[in-house]
C-alpha cells in the first residue's frame, strides 16, 4: 500500500499524472534507469543547460570608456607593422541610446547586437566591444565600493576594540576594588563562572533535602570540571511529547508540584526506591510460578503483607496487574540509565508503548555529574497500538539510584495521593527496573511492572490480552527494550559486510536512513492507538471491523506534505500466528495480493539494513515496477520489526531526489513522510514469556502457534494540499473502501495459506 498517496478531492491532482509522474509531494518520483537492477541506488542526474559565453574572456585589452576601434577592413588583414591602429568616439546619441539599452539588457545577443548597430550606424562588433568593456567598468566600480565599505567596517571595528581594552585595564573590582581579573578571561567564561557558583547552591540546597529524608549526611560537592559522559548516539524527538496531538483530559490538567509537596513526593519516592529493588530481587512466595513455568504471578496478599504502606489500597473496580521480566541486553549500563531518564529518549525508544510523555518538574538533577539521586515528575500516556484500547493517563515521580558499583535502579510511583484527579483510570505503583553491569558492554535488566487500572473501556477483542498484562506488562517491556539495543547497535556498528546486493555500506547514509524510518514509525505509533488527544469517527459496520478516521491539518511541518491528512484504522482477528502475518505482510514477493494501489506491480527490494539478529528486524528501501507502463516506478520506505510481543510493518512513499540526499548522508528531517501500515499483536490465547538471551523474532513454537492474531490497520492519506479546505465525503468513502478492500486481501491471502 502506498501511504502517503493522494485521493483526488478538491484542488488536488491524483498521485499518478498525465505523462506518468507521481506527485503529491512536491517532487516527482523519476524511474530509476536499469542499472538500478542491481540493488544499487545512484544518484540521479539531470542535464544542464549550456552556459551562455562569457563576452568578459574577450579581448580584455581593448580600451574601456566610450572608445572602440573600427571594424576590421581589407587592410586589417595584413597589417603593417608600423601602422597605429584608428580608434574614434562615439557620439553622444550611440552612447546615451547604448546606456538605456545595457540597464534593460548588459548581455545582448547576437541577433539584438546586430538590431541596435543597425539603429546607432555602428557595426555588431563595435557595438559588443562597448557593451563588454561597459561591463568591466560596472564591475570594477562594484569592487572598489566594496573595498570602502570594508575599510569604513574595519576601521570601526578597530576603534571599539582598543575603547574595550581600555576600559578592561581600567576595570576596579566593586568588592575589594582593587585590579579586576575579567581582563584576563573572556566574557563567555565569567558568565560560566557565576553559573557554576549558582549550580553549586541548588546541589547543596538538593543535598540537604535528601538527607533530612534518606538519612545520608549533607555533602559540598565541588565544581564539577566536565560534563555527563558524552552520548554515543541521539534519538529524535517523540512526536507525542509535543501538542501536535493535544493532551487529555488529565494531562492537561496536572502542573508541576508545589513546595510543599516536594518533600512528600522525596520520601515517596525513597520508599518506592526500596519496594523496587526487594520485588525485583524476591521470590517465592511474593512471586509464583505460573502453571506453564514461564512467567511469575504476583501473590497479591503477601504483597500486602511484605509492603503494608505502598500508596493506599486499590481503588473500587480496579483490576491488579502485575509482571516481572529478565533479559540482558546490548547496551552499556550508563547509557541504558540516560535513556530511561531523558524523557525524548525514552519515549523513541518506547514509541509503540509511550504516545506522549512530558517532564513538568526536575526536583534533583543527581550528584557527581550522573542521575544518581534524580528526581522527575512525569506525566505520560500509555498505549496499545489499537484505536480498540484507551490508552492509560499517568502522573508520577520517576527516581534514579545507583546501588553500587555496576547496579543501578529506575523506579516510577504514581503521585495521585497527592493530587487526586477524578479522570484517572490508572495508577503506578512502584514499577520501573534493576539494571546490573555485565561484560563487554551488556546489561542485565529485571523489569517490574505494577498498576491499578480500570480496563472497562477495552474492546473485547483485546480484553484477553490486557486482562493478562501482556499488552502493558513488563514482557512487552523487555522485549521492545532488547530489539531496539540492536537496532542502536546496528546504527554504530562499522564493520558491514561488502558482498550482499543492496547493502548500505555507507556509515552515514546508514544513520540518515535509520534516523528516518525512526521518525516513520513514531508518527505511525503516534496516531494509530486511541489516545485522548484524539477524536475518532466510526463510518461503517459494526463490532470489532468498524473502521475509525480522523483527521488532521498539516501546516509549516517540514517532516509532512501540508494540507488536510485523513487517518484511518481498523483493527480485527486473525486465526493465524502473528509470525505468519508478519511474514507475510513484510515480504515483497507478496505485496502484491493486498497492496491495491500498486496495481499488481511487481515490487523489488534496491536496499536495505539489518538492525537486529531476527532477519525480520529490517530497514528497507523498495521499488514498485508498475504494470501500467504510463505509470513512473515509486519508491517505498519500509521498516519491519519484531519481538515475542508485538510486531510492526510500517512503510511511507518517498521522494527518489530526497531519499538520495539521505543515502548520501544529508539531514532526513526535510522528507516528507506520511506512514501507513500494520501492528501486529498475539491474541493472548498463548504467550510465552520473552526469554533472558531474547533477540529471536516470534516463532510458530515460542509466540503462540495455537493462538491467532490481532492486526491493526492503518493509513495516512493526504486527501488535499490545502489545509484550510473542508474535507469531502467523497474523499472518506474512498478511503473507507481503500482499507475495506484490503482487510479482505489480507484475511483471503492467509485463509488460503492457512487452508
Amino acid at each position: 500500500m502506498l501511504a502517503g498517496v493522494m485521493i483526488p478531492a478538491r484542488n488536488m491532482p491524483t498521485m499518478i499524472s498525465g505523462n506518468g509522474n507521481v506527485s503529491g509531494f512536491g517532487t516527482s518520483l523519476l524511474v530509476q534507469p536499469s542499472n538500478m537492477m542491481e540493488g544499487q541506488l545512484h544518484p540521479l542526474e539531470s542535464e544542464s543547460e549550456i552556459g551562455r559565453m562569457r563576452d568578459d574572456e574577450l579581448d580584455s585589452t581593448t580600451k574601456s570608456g566610450s572608445e572602440n576601434h573600427e571594424a576590421a577592413s581589407g587592410d586589417d588583414q595584413n597589417p603593417r607593422p608600423n601602422k597605429k591602429k584608428r580608434y574614434h568616439r562615439h557620439t553622444q546619441h550611440q552612447i546615451e541610446e547604448m546606456e538605456a539599452f545595457f540597464k534593460e539588457c548588459p548581455h545582448p545577443d547576437d541577433k539584438q547586437r546586430k538590431e541596435l548597430g543597425r539603429e546607432l550606424g555602428l557595426e555588431p562588433l563595435q557595438v559588443k566591444f562597448w557593451f563588454q568593456n561597459k561591463r568591466t567598468q560596472m564591475k570594477t566600480q562594484h569592487e572598489r565600493h566594496e573595498n570602502t565599505q570594508l575599510r569604513t567596517e574595519n576601521e570601526k571595528l578597530r576603534a571599539d576594540n582598543m575603547r574595550y581594552r581600555e576600559a578592561l585595564s581600567t576595570a576596579s573590582c566593586p568588592n575589594c576594588g582593587g585590579p579586576t581579573a575579567v581582563g584576563q578571561m573572556s566574557f563567555d567564561e565569567h558568565h560560566l563562572r557565576l553559573e557554576n557558583a549558582r549550580l553549586r547552591e541548588e546541589i547543596d540546597r538538593i543535598s540537604a533535602i535528601a538527607a533530612k529524608y534518606v538519612g545520608k549526611p549533607v555533602v559540598s560537592y565541588p565544581l564539577l570540571s566536565s560534563p555527563m559522559t558524552p552520548r554515543p548516539f541521539e534519538f529524535g524527538a517523540q512526536p507525542g511529547t509535543g501538542d501536535m496531538y493535544g493532551a487529555g483530559d488529565l494531562l492537561r490538567s496536572i502542573s508541576s508540584p508545589s513546595e510543599a509537596d516536594k518533600p512528600i513526593i522525596i520520601e515517596l519516592a525513597v520508599a518506592a526506591m526500596e519496594e523496587l529493588v526487594r520485588m525485583a530481587q524476591m521470590g517465592e512466595p511474593l512471586w509464583m510460578t505460573s502453571l506453564d513455568g514461564t512467567t511469575y504471578v504476583l501473590n497479591e496478599e503477601e504483597y500486602i503483607r511484605t509492603f503494608p504502606r505502598g500508596i493506599g489500597p486499590k481503588p473500587t473496580g480496579f483490576k491488579c496487574e502485575a509482571s516481572r521480566e529478565t533479559a540482558v541486553v546490548i547496551m552499556n549500563h550508563i547509557n541504558l540509565v540516560e535513556i530511561l531518564m531523558d524523557v525524548n529518549q525514552w519515549s523513541t525508544v518506547f514509541s509503540g508503548i509511550v504516545s506522549k510523555a512530558s517532564t513538568l518538574d526536575v526536583l534533583s538533577t543527581g550528584i557527581a555529574g550522573n542521575y544518581n539521586g534524580a528526581l522527575q515528575v512525569m506525566a505520560t500516556e500509555f498505549q496499545v497500538p489499537s484505536p480498540l484500547v484507551p490508552t492509560r493517563e499517568s502522573y508520577y515521580v520517576r527516581y534514579c539510584k545507583q546501588h553500587a558499583e555496576g547496579t543501578w535502579a529506575v523506579v516510577d510511583v504514581s503521585l495521585d495521593n497527592i493530587r487526586p484527579s477524578p479522570t484517572a483510570r490508572c495508577r503506578r505503583r512502584p514499577s520501573g527496573c534493576l539494571i546490573q553491569e555485565m561484560p563487554n558492554g551488556y546489561s542485565k535488566v529485571t523489569w517490574v511492572e505494577h498498576v491499578e487500572v480500570d480496563d472497562s473501556g477495552v474492546h473485547s477483542l483485546y480484553k484477553q490480552l490486557v486482562s493478562t498484562g501482556h499488552a502493558f506488562g513488563a514482557q512487552r517491556w523487555i522485549a521492545t527494550l532488547d530489539r531496539q539495543c540492536e537496532r542502536l547497535a546496528s546504527v554504530m556498528a562499522t564493520n558491514v559486510p561488502t558482498g550482499d546486493v543492496g547493502v548500505i555500506t555507507n556509515q552515514d547514509g546508514r544513520k540518515s536512513m535509520l534516523k528516518l524510518a525512526e521518525r516513520m514509525v513514531m508518527s505511525f505509533c503516534a496516531g494509530v492507538s486511541a489516545s485522548t488527544a484524539h477524536t475518532w469517527t466510526t463510518l461503517s459496520g459494526t463490532g470489532a471491523d468498524d473502521v475509525r478516521v480522523m483527521t488532521r491539518k498539516s501546516v509549516d511541518d517540514p517532516g509532512r506534505p501540508p494540507g488536510i491528512v485523513l487517518s484511518a484504522a481498523t483493527s480485527f482477528w486473525l486465526p493465524v500466528s502473528p509470525k505468519r502475518v508478519f511474514d507475510f505482510l513484510r515480504d515483497e514477493n507478496s505485496r502484491s495480493e493486498w497492496d491495491i494501489l500498486s496495481n499488481g506491480g511487481v515490487v523489488q527490494e534496491m536496499a536495505h539494513i539489518a538492525n537486529g539478529r531476527d532477519t525480520g528486524n529490517c530497514v528497507s528501501l523498495l521499488r514498485v515496477n508498475s504494470a501500467n507502463s504510463s505509470q513512473s516506478n515509486m519508491l517505498i520506505l519500509q521498516e519491519s520489526c519484531t519481538d515475542p510481543t508485538a510486531s510492526f510493518v510500517i512503510y511511507a512513499p518517498v521522494d527518489i531526489v530526497a531519499m538520495n540526499v539521505v543515502l548520501n548522508g544529508g539531514d532526513p528531517d526535510y522528507v516528507a513522510l506520511l506512514p501507513s501500515g500494520f501492528a501486529i499483536l498475539p491474541d493472548g490465547s498463548t504467550i510465552t514469556a520473552a526469554t533472558s538471551s531474547a533477540g529471536g523474532g516470534i516463532d510458530t513454537d515460542a509466540a503462540g502457534s495455537s493462538g491467532g492474531s490481532l492486526l491493526t490497520v492503518a493509513f495516512q492519506i493526504l486527501v488535499d494540499s490545502v489545509p484550510t479546505a473542508k474535507l469531502s465525503l467523497g474523499s472518506v468513502a474512498t478511503v473507507n473502501n481503500l482499507i475495506a478492500c484490503t482487510v479482505e486481501r489480507i484475511k483471503a491471502s492467509l485463509s488460503c495459506e492457512n487452508a
